[in-house]
């Protein structure tokens, strides 16, 4: 009894990676990932022997997301101020071993998919994302392949319209990145905005909890005094700024003592600043832990 149970855990661990890259790509959020994974824990734990683990799990992740992302969709329409996805801690050997680009973790393609329903998300993560082919997403969705051709197209297109854009490099990422904090640190408004596009935008998630902009500032001129009006009113005293790795891309996070106050990331195409996403609400910074120092 005790073998079998270390041979289903095993074959768990064996698709965990996939099943949560799903997870989070579906719903924005490490924490319910990591609830959607324990409830596929516990159906698996409970089914008969199946000839398809892989595929198994893949259809029950995708179902519970699905009716999650429904209920979330409602929750959003209430939600205090600009909605932004959780942070997630990632690092280029994470991103290589899950075999994808980090762009489709990076929070400007995330909020991209939020703009398809959930159905639309699934077909297109599955296809793209994941590499699934036709039959077995109609498959896992219980669908028929034109339905899903129909779908993976519809949602492409949107996701074509709004592409997100990247830097070439992570070098070019974290010169642009520096740069904008630096020029921010000492209320260089000019110098500031000289880093932004035209119809910049400022994303500011405090979710009702942290003080945090109600609506998203748009326009290069408004973006810049912005920032430097937060420094001026001294909302950056007794921070640490740290850059690390968050959804595949450099990223910084400040620091109030251990406790993150906030993670600050960007869309760039590495010459031109198009968004900053600044996430606030402590709920959503839980699963950023402060390194030893």
């Amino acid at each position: 009894m005790a073998n079998a149970s270390n041979a289903r855990l095993i074959e768990f661990e064996r698709h965990r990676r996939r099943c949560f890259g799903m997870a989070y790509r579906m719903l924005g959020s490490r924490a319910e990932a990591e609830d959607i994974l324990q409830e596929a824990w516990l159906r698996w734990n409970r089914s008969e022997q199946v000839a398809s683990p892989g595929a198994w799990l893949t259809t029950t992740v995708t179902h519970l997301c699905l009716d999650h992302a429904n209920s979330a969709r409602v929750r959003r329409e209430h939600y205090v101020g600009p909605w932004l996805p959780e942070p997630l801690e990632t690092t280029t050997e994470a991103a290589e071993s899950e075999r994808v680009d980090p762009e489709t973790l990076s929070v400007a393609f995330l909020l991209v998919l939020e703009r398809l329903t959930p159905t639309e998300r699934a077909v297109f993560l599955l296809r793209k994302v994941f590499d699934s082919d036709y039959r077995e997403i109609a498959s896992t969705l219980e669908k028929s392949e034109e339905a899903v051709r129909q779908l993976f197209h519809r949602a492409e297109k949107h996701m074509s319209s709004a592409k997100p854009r990247f830097a070439p490099s992570r070098e070019k990422h974290i010169e642009l990145l520096s740069r904008f904090m630096m020029s921010v640190q000492m209320g260089d408004a000019t110098s500031v905005e000289a880093l932004l596009a035209e119809d910049a935008k400022a994303w500011t998630d405090g979710g009702g909890v942290a003080r945090a902009a109600l609506r998203v500032v748009e326009g290069k001129d408004r973006v810049a005094r912005f920032f430097v009006g937060l420094v001026k009113k001294g909302e950056g005293e007794g921070l640490e700024t740290e850059m690390r790795d968050l959804n595949g891309w450099p990223a910084l996070v400040l620091w109030r003592g251990d406790v993150a106050h906030s993670a600050v990331t960007m869309e760039t195409d590495g010459e031109t600043i198009f968004a900053i996403h600044t996430v606030i609400n402590p709920e959503k910074l839980r699963g950023l832990v402060a390194r030893a120092r």
